[in-house]
C-alpha cells in the first residue's frame, strides 16, 4: 500500500481545511486508516482513525468535535475535514494504513506528510 497526502496549506484560525489521502493497493478496502500529525519539536501523536467498513471512528480529545474523518473505498481515498482550526493544529499530517484501527504508531504503512499552518 502506498499513500499520498495532499490538502494542506495556511489558513487563518477558525478556517477550515480538507486533508485528502489516496492510496494504491488492493488491500485499501479491507485496512484501516488514520492521521497523525507533528509540530516542530514535539512527538508524532495520533489524530484519527477509520475502521475499513467506516462502521467506527476515533478521535484525539484535541480534536474531537472540530475534525471529521471518512473515506471512499471506490475512490481509495480517506479525508480528514478540518474545521475551526487552531494555531495549536499547525503540523505535518501524516497518513497511515494498516490491518487494525489503533491510536499508536504501530500502523504498517505511512505516506509523506502534508504540512498545515494556522495563523492566529
Amino acid at each position: 500500500v502506498q499513500l499520498q497526502a495532499s490538502g494542506g496549506g495556511l489558513v487563518q484560525a477558525g478556517g477550515s481545511l480538507r486533508l485528502s489521502c489516496a492510496a494504491s493497493g488492493r488491500a485499501f478496502s479491507t485496512y484501516a486508516m488514520g492521521w497523525f500529525r507533528q509540530a516542530p519539536g514535539k512527538e508524532r501523536e495520533f489524530v484519527s482513525a477509520i475502521t475499513w467498513s467506516a462502521g467506527s471512528t476515533s478521535y484525539a480529545d484535541s480534536v474531537k468535535g472540530r475534525f471529521t474523518i471518512s473515506r471512499d473505498n471506490a475512490k481509495n481515498t480517506v479525508y480528514l475535514q478540518m474545521n475551526n482550526l487552531k494555531p495549536e493544529d499547525t503540523a505535518v499530517y501524516y497518513c497511515v494504513a494498516g490491518p487494525l484501527m489503533r491510536s499508536d504508531k504501530l500502523y504498517p504503512y505511512w505516506g509523506q506528510g502534508t504540512q498545515v499552518t494556522v495563523s492566529s
